[in-house]
């Protein structure tokens, strides 16, 4: 059972390493600062970072040993989230490009605001 859980947990860290590079191309190419950069040929981690707007930056680590967001605005931590919670603000990120919706008026901008 445990061999099993193991080989899904890394099959589900190479996807979701997958998934951010391409969201990274897809944020570069309607005018985002974004990048994706991989370590090794395994796909067993990453580090994706995108720009949102002056000063306002997201990171999204993803590794075996866990997954984190970490939104930051002129370089002060805003909001750090783990595991899941970290995915489902990776899905609003993502639902940025889907729906074409400008940084400002995004949810996490719009947190960010607030907080900020």
């Amino acid at each position: 059972m445990f061999i099993r859980l193991a080989e899904q947990h890394r099959q589900f860290v190479q996807d979701l390493v997958m998934n951010l590079q391409a969201l990274a191309i897809v944020l570069e190419r309607k005018g985002y600062l974004a990048s994706c950069y991989t370590c090794g040929g395994q796909m067993n981690s990453a580090s994706f970072m995108v720009s949102l707007a002056d000063s306002h930056l997201i990171r999204f680590l993803v590794s075996d040993y866990g997954i984190t967001w970490t939104e930051m605005r002129d370089d002060r931590e805003l909001m750090k989230l783990e595991g899941a919670e970290a995915i489902s603000q990776l899905q609003d990120l993502a639902n940025l490009v889907k729906y074409q919706i400008k940084p400002s008026q995004s949810r996490l901008a719009l947190l960010t605001e607030t907080v900020g």
